[in-house]
């Protein structure tokens, strides 16, 4: 058992102090984590633009500080009370929009926006108590969609954490964890192409090269991206075809 169970967790994060100001590395604590909850190692973390949008306060509520990222892979290293489906050590993917497995649309094949987990970005705080799990000095820092990941150490609801093949290599997987599965899933669960469609894409960063990737698996016998610029076009290409 790790010596870290049970303990607060003292690590470096990004932190958000003020909109739009350069994040400072600091060296923040972590809790345990509470019922329902798994505390992650994250050992790889990438930039979304979501990430950027709320960080300007451009969202719906600007809330410092924060600790953003949201998009990322690590290991699990402890787990709260009722945790039964992940343990120490097991391969993770953080995911913004979670599942509680008991609500109409986490039982519905149409929908995954849980009433429980879904996105919700206003919210900086653990659904088990109401607090932050992120400390520096006892004044609270708070969480961003369920992830937090621009941090060594992060807590989150079990519900917003992904079981993965322990043989993926986390630093290429990490993305499949918001652009990738937003994308992918944009186009084989939303517009749904038949074989033989003709499927345009609008944008060609990692969202839109995921649903690209989606039509293709779909059997669109065309696939025309837009965007403005014309490097990426060539990026499509061999995503597409290599």
């Amino acid at each position: 058992m790790s010596s870290t169970v049970g303990k607060v967790i003292r690590c470096k994060a990004a932190v958000a102090w003020e909109a739009a100001k350069p994040l400072s590395i600091e060296e923040v604590e972590v809790a345990p984590p509470q019922a329902n909850e798994v505390r992650l190692r994250i050992l790889f973390t990438s930039l979304c633009h979501t990430d950027v949008y709320f960080w300007e306060a451009k969202g719906q509520t600007p809330l410092f500080p924060r600790i953003f990222g949201h998009e990322a892979g690590g290991i699990v290293e402890s787990v709260g009370p009722g945790v039964t489906d992940l343990q120490p050590g097991d391969h993770v993917l953080p995911v913004f929009t979670g599942e509680c497995g008991d609500c109409r649309h986490c039982k519905s094949e149409e929908s995954n926006m849980c009433d429980l987990l879904r996105i919700n970005t206003d919210r900086g705080v653990m659904l088990n108590d109401g607090k932050s799990r992120f400390s520096i000095n006892g004044k609270p820092i708070y969480h961003f969609v369920g992830g937090s990941t621009f941090s060594e150490y992060t807590v989150c609801h079990i519900g917003s954490v992904a079981k993965i093949n322990p043989a993926a290599p986390l630093d290429k997987v990490c993305i499949l964890s918001c652009g990738i599965s937003t994308g992918l899933g944009a186009a084989l669960n939303v517009a749904k192409p038949k074989k033989g469609h003709t499927v345009a894409v609008f944008g060609l960063g990692a969202v839109g090269l995921a649903a690209a990737e989606g039509a293709r698996l779909s059997g669109a016998s065309r696939i025309i991206g837009v965007d403005l610029n014309p490097s990426r076009f060539n990026e499509g290409r061999v995503s597409l075809f290599a």
